[in-house]
């Protein structure tokens, strides 16, 4: 008689140090020490002040440059990076689980794993930071499952129409404020002049107000908002609760479509081994000279554009429309450079150090959030708006010293970062071993035992 026994159950676990790419972690922890850059002005400063360096921070001497180096070099590269990584870790998850003969397991697996980080995104979102990017990327997480299967070629080219799109729609919103400010304007007029307003005038008076607030505020629109970060942690916890709510019911919260994109291009680059350094040098060599050399004059003219329009808001809404571009192209070559460095072995003890903030990358992420918040918020420090722009980077330079440094010490004693544990045993159901456990030598064992 045939066994008709059911076959054992295959266990999914999480990858194993022997199963770790290391370009990959050293990648994700170059991510995340760059997405410290682009958080610290939004934490520091006004929001008008991430793109305008009028509002606040200084717009002259040191602050420019902080300014220009920020936008050309940073702003939203090192996010793009992070954004591949996470599309890239997806698909490894997946077909890993899969090669282990997981079955409809490894969705199981994968959805958990998403709805998990959605929570963690709601928290640290109401409680902690209202910039977090969990929440989007889980969301994001739970469409990504069905691509993982689609060819590297219609992912990368999937990509580049919706890089397409979103160049398009960022002109067209352009002349959409420009209409929106002229009926305002109309509409100011008219009320002085005792006339009845139309509908249109009404709607765009209202629309305005809402823009200017973001694009051209006053010094009580910014009053208000410092008062909100410098007071008790229960009143700027109310403010912040409005606020992310308002930004999670907007269509494709905290530009999710820039997000998809680099996560359609890790899936692509996870399938054909770029992320894990196995292309040529020639290949990487081309990637970045391709990367710079697009995204570095395209965000020059951009910021210099705007400089020499005085950061008119709007004006700038149309200089700014080649964000886009540059920023993927800039990414693309942030990640060329550094894949380089692995395939060559180059700077090995950083590597080892940005692999082990990779590693930890979740738990560096919440801690950062956490600084930011007693450093800037009145339940801290309280400075927010009293740094100028470049003082702002000495935080930064501080967060990366002790990132760059703890994680390798933890890592010593531990398998996963606190909340990499944590969100491992919720996403595979199962408590997984947190310490690690050093096999003594024979000798050793024997006078022990003794």
């Amino acid at each position: 008689m045939p066994d008709l026994a059911a076959p054992p159950p295959v266990e999914i676990a999480p990858v194993s140090a022997a199963e770790r790419i290391s370009s990959i972690d050293v990648l994700r922890g170059a991510a995340l020490l760059g997405i410290a850059l682009m958080n610290i002005v939004f934490s520091g400063l006004p929001m008008a002040a991430d793109w305008n360096p009028k509002v606040s921070g200084g717009a002259t001497g040191p602050n420019l440059a902080a300014f220009v180096m920020q936008y050309v070099l940073f702003d939203g590269k090192f996010r793009g990076i992070f954004s591949i990584m996470f599309g890239a870790s997806s698909y490894y998850l997946v077909s890993r689980a899969v090669s282990r003969g997981a079955g409809i397991a490894a969705a199981e697996v994968y959805y958990r794993r998403n709805l998990w980080l959605l929570l963690f995104g709601l928290i640290h979102a109401y409680v902690i930071w209202s910039g977090d990017i969990l929440y989007p990327y889980a969301l994001l997480g739970l469409v990504l499952f069905p691509l993982h299967k689609a060819r590297p070629k219609w992912l990368l080219v999937t990509a580049g129409i919706c890089v397409a799109l979103m160049s398009g729609f960022q002109i067209a919103r352009g002349f959409q404020v420009q209409k929106t400010h002229k009926l305002a304007m109309e509409a100011e007029k008219a009320a002085a002049a005792h006339k009845t307003l139309t509908e249109e005038q009404k709607s765009a008076q209202s629309s305005w107000e809402e823009m200017r607030k973001y694009v051209n505020p006053t010094k009580e629109d910014l009053k208000k908002e410092t008062d909100m970060y410098r007071g008790s942690y229960f009143h700027l916890f109310g403010k912040r609760a409005a606020q992310v709510k308002e930004w999670h019911s907007a269509p494709f919260y905290m530009s999710g479509w820039d997000m998809l994109v680099m996560m359609l291009v890790g899936i692509a680059f996870a399938k054909t081994g770029v992320l894990a350094a196995q292309r040529s040098y020639r290949f990487y060599t081309w990637l970045l000279i391709g990367g710079y050399g697009i995204g570095l004059p395209i965000g020059s003219v951009a910021v210099w554009l705007a400089y020499k329009q005085n950061f008119e808001p709007l004006q700038t809404v149309f200089v700014f429309s080649t964000y886009q571009v540059a920023r993927i192209a800039m990414t693309l070559g942030h990640a060329s450079a550094m894949l380089l460095m692995c395939k060559a072995g180059w700077l090995q003890g950083l590597q080892l150090r940005l692999a082990a903030v990779g590693q930890t990358a979740f738990s560096n992420y919440i801690i950062h959030s956490v600084i930011y918040g007693f450093v800037f918020y009145g339940y801290g420090f309280s400075l927010f708006d009293r740094l100028q722009r470049y003082q702002l980077y000495y935080v930064v330079l501080a967060m990366w010293v002790f990132s760059l440094v703890a994680s390798p010490m933890w890592l010593e004693h531990y398998r996963f970062g606190p909340l990499e544990w944590c969100w491992r045993s919720l996403t595979y159901w199962k408590r997984q071993p947190m310490r690690l456990v050093v096999e003594k030598a024979p000798e050793e064992a024997a006078a022990a035992t003794a």
